[in-house]
């Protein structure tokens, strides 16, 4: 029963059941377009919104951050560029664990992955539609019902928070009184149906609905307008960075780290929010002129474009505003420039619009074809793997994509699903990087990525003794104040169990460096992300098993081979 859990798939049989696909998609993407997708899918909702707040805990050095999260993502980058070289075929993580690990990790990858992709989302569906109705008031002059932009569960909670906040004795600024009137008007104003007030966030619905049509009618026109997206949002960000330093004031950057080294580390969510998607492009393998070649080029090129990007719109931002100012500041970008430059602040605007939207179209496109991959095997009904005849396209996945990511966004609550698509990718991130450990040597090949092996025998150790002397008061408190009700302390001790672990491993074993830092690094930030959050992961993926013992185990391709 064990060995069939664990069965796997080989390079050769990938390489075979490639060749003699009927389905097959159409080679046509170049590295340029790659590096395009991916740059599509990192710079996002991450540099236009949630940079506010880690600049306001890290300051200025929250630019270190970006290099220290970038070093991490690098990492992961590697190994799947790694996979990349060696299976090129649709599926990402998913196929890459099938090869490592076999038939059950892949599907709990797989089915981690839909947080990513299609959950992930939903989130940024709803970021799309707060930026494009910002631009509809505030540029046009248009003004949507209350209760068409916004998601049931969040609307209750601002009248409920409102209505205590105005019964309360405390003394209110006039305009905290005013934004809590209009919170509770808008709840009242909503229309009743069956005795319930409707909300729904139609906006979010809509994008959704036109970029799942742009994914459907294939990947040229798609690949056209991510071009398009990624000129237009990359100029204007290169622009605010040169107009920016025009406004700089040195003085803002002192001192560079006003709440330490923890106060930066406090933006590790945002931060990190802001790199998720660089992997995306390993779902478009199929569609690769030559994916062996090409896909580890690109994933490192937007990687690198995008860190650099990064870190000079850090700095600007910084430069311009004081660090303290960006408290509960949700459009940096716009907000640096809503005084100094207004029109820049609608240039802005605009370019969040489009930034978000590219985002959108490269998940819509990756969702589709990790189902696609998981049909082939068996693990999903067949109509996933069905391919249209003239757009040449996963019709079936792409639409099934667009219903649950559109529903989502009209009615789920954004702070419900964020964190559960960062545990998602980071757990994609550390099963890829821990897979590259279990593939068969290969010699060096001509116009091939391969992984440099550097043995982390004693580099590992000693990086591990180092981050417990940096993190030693908060290793002592973890032992010392532990609590069954600290959910903190006890996440941190799992890690340094897990690490002590790995340390031994890696000594006993030679283990390549890049893996293992990359495995560290990203369990790291997992257990950065709260309880609850974990509790909704260990709900989520005990439904994946529940799915895959009464459909997918049955009826695996392997499975019936063997």
């Amino acid at each position: 029963m064990k060995n069939n859990f664990l069965r796997k798939k080989s390079l050769k049989d990938l390489a075979q059941s490639k060749e003699n696909d009927p389905n097959s998609l159409k080679r046509i993407l170049t590295v340029k377009d790659l590096t395009f997708m991916g740059i599509a899918a990192v710079v996002g909702a991450g540099i236009f919104s949630t940079i506010g707040s880690a600049a306001y805990n890290g300051g200025p050095g929250v630019s270190t951050l970006f290099i220290i999260t970038a070093i991490t993502c690098g990492f992961t980058a590697l190994c799947y560029a790694e996979f990349a070289s060696r299976i090129p075929v649709s599926g990402s993580a998913y196929t890459y664990s099938y090869v490592a690990f076999g038939e059950i990790v892949a599907w709990i990858i797989g089915w981690a992955l839909i947080l990513e992709y299609s959950i992930g989302n939903i989130v940024v569906a709803i970021s799309w539609s707060s930026y494009f109705n910002n631009l509809l008031v505030h540029v046009f002059q248009i003004h949507l019902p209350d209760w068409m932009i916004i998601d049931p569960m969040t609307a209750k909670n601002a009248f409920l928070e409102s209505t205590a906040a105005l019964a309360s004795p405390e003394t209110l600024q006039p305009d905290r009184i005013k934004s809590y009137q209009f919170a509770i008007e808008a709840y009242n104003n909503a229309p009743m149906l069956w005795g319930t007030k409707i909300f729904f966030n139609l906006p979010a619905f809509i994008i959704i609905v036109l970029i799942t049509w742009l994914a459907y009618i294939g990947i040229s026109q798609s690949k056209k307008t991510a071009n398009f997206m990624v000129y237009f949002k990359v100029g204007v960000i290169l622009f605010v960075i040169v107009v920016g330093a025009f406004f700089v004031d040195t003085n803002n950057w002192t001192p560079f780290l006003p709440n330490g080294f923890e106060g930066v580390l406090k933006g590790t969510s945002a931060v990190f929010f802001a790199y998720i998607g660089f992997d995306a492009i390993s779902t478009m393998a199929e569609e690769t002129k030559n994916p062996q070649r090409d896909m580890p080029r690109a994933m490192i090129n937007s990687l690198v474009i995008c860190t650099v990007l990064y870190i000079l719109i850090a700095l600007t931002l910084t430069g311009i505003e004081h660090y303290s100012n960006f408290k509960n500041v949700t459009d940096p970008l716009a907000f640096v420039f809503s005084e100094r430059a207004p029109w820049i602040e609608t240039l802005v605007s605009v370019s969040a619009v489009v930034a978000t939207a590219s985002v959108l179209l490269v998940f819509q496109i990756g969702q589709p074809r990790i189902w696609m991959s998981m049909s082939r095997d068996g693990l999903l009904p067949k109509q996933f793997q069905k391919i249209h005849p003239k757009y040449q396209t996963p019709s079936f996945a792409t639409l099934v994509t667009g219903v649950i990511v559109g529903m989502g966004a009209l009615f789920i609550e954004s702070d419900l699903v964020t964190d559960l698509t960062s545990i998602g990718t980071l757990f994609a991130f550390v099963l890829v990087s821990g897979g590259v450990l279990f593939l068969p040597f290969r010699p060096k090949e001509n116009g091939k990525f391969n992984l440099p092996y550097i043995n982390g025998r004693f580099i590992v150790p000693i990086l591990f003794i180092v981050f417990l002397y940096v993190f030693r008061e908060r290793t002592m408190a973890a032992f010392t104040e532990f609590s069954w009700n600290a959910s903190e302390e006890i996440l941190f001790l799992i890690f340094l169990l897990f690490a002590t672990f790995i340390s031994i491993l890696t000594i006993l074993r030679n283990f390549s460096l890049i893996p293992i830092l990359g495995v560290l690094t990203c369990t790291y930030l997992m257990v950065e992300i709260p309880m609850v959050s974990w509790k909704w992961f260990v709900v989520w993926m005990t439904l994946g098993l529940i799915i895959y013992f009464l459909y997918g185990y049955r009826n695996s391709e392997i499975g019936k081979k063997k």
